[in-house]
């Protein structure tokens, strides 16, 4: 049985996972993205840019802590 008290927690923010070509406007997940690179714009152009934003996601997140003392994380 863990005896942390929980006592300092952190408010872990979301991860960002989906980003948008500031060229051409290609949303995509991160994970998907093969090279550093947009896809669809060195499709087009043949030229390699790598100047994306993040993108907030409009629906419900879930807040998720984390004990700073034993790192023990929970979600709500």
């Amino acid at each position: 049985m863990n005896a942390c008290k929980h006592r300092n927690l952190l408010l872990v923010p979301p991860p960002k996972d989906r980003i948008r070509c500031r060229h051409c406007h290609l949303t995509i997940k991160r994970d998907e993205l093969t090279g550093r690179f947009c896809p669809e714009c060195y499709e087009r152009t043949g030229i390699k840019r790598n100047d994306f934003a993040e993108v907030v996601d409009s629906g419900p997140a879930k807040v998720q802590y984390m004990c700073e003392d034993c790192q023990m994380t929970w979600s709500y």
